[in-house]
């Protein structure tokens, strides 16, 4: 109980800290936030990201989306193992090519199955450079194994220049989230075809010198 209640806090605490810090505004495309099964996915420059898209969904969404992250990151200490499995409650993934552990794509699936949306970021690590990494294959995976789920593209703003990699204590600066249109994988659709599809909803929604 006191645990479930200390969680509760500290992830209210953290969405009301990152949107002070950045004044984080969100725009929404076509269709807003609604109680529908969807993956959002978005580009990736800081490990707060996913706390930036957590907090522009509704509470109620909030408390039935998880994000998808690092077991190699958010394992190594305990205060991020606490913070990752109880408070953000994510599904962690084993990103070392030598793992033997679960399939990354079930994991998701799983999570997705038992009713919670899921926050991914398909360039696989975090992007220092200003331009959209190629995307790994999982949403494409994903997408085959649940053809019914929505994918939502979200580009997140000027958050690298908040809490760019390696940084300890951000800076105050304006960020903006859009959303933009869902998609779903096409019948008989190629990977690649797919791919490039996700990749270029996802950079329509970047402003003009990104």
């Amino acid at each position: 109980m006191i645990e479930r209640f200390l969680a509760g806090f500290t992830a209210r605490f953290l969405c009301n800290l990152a949107k002070l810090i950045t004044g984080m505004r969100s725009f929404w495309q076509g269709e807003g936030p609604v109680p529908r099964l969807r993956v959002y996915y978005a580009n990736h420059r800081s490990h707060v990201d996913f706390v930036l898209i957590w907090a522009a969904l509704p509470p109620a969404l909030r408390a039935q989306t998880r994000p998808v992250a690092g077991a190699d990151y958010w394992l190594t200490s305990g205060l991020k193992r606490w913070l990752i499995n109880k408070v953000l409650r994510a599904v962690l993934i084993d990103r070392r090519p030598e793992r033997q552990g679960p399939d990354p794509v079930r994991l998701m699936a799983e999570a997705i199955r038992a009713g919670d949306s899921l926050i991914v970021f398909p360039e696989g690590t975090r992007n220092t450079g200003d331009a959209l990494l190629p995307f790994k294959s999982g949403i494409y995976h994903l997408a085959q194994a649940l053809p019914w789920v929505e994918f939502v593209p979200v580009w997140i703003d000027n958050l690298g220049r908040v809490m760019p990699k390696g940084a300890v204590i951000p800076i105050p600066l304006l960020c903006s989230l859009r959303f933009g249109h869902p998609i779903t994988v096409a019948p008989d659709e190629a990977k690649d075809a797919f791919l490039a599809r996700a990749r270029g909803a996802l950079i329509a929604l970047a402003p003009p010198e990104a």
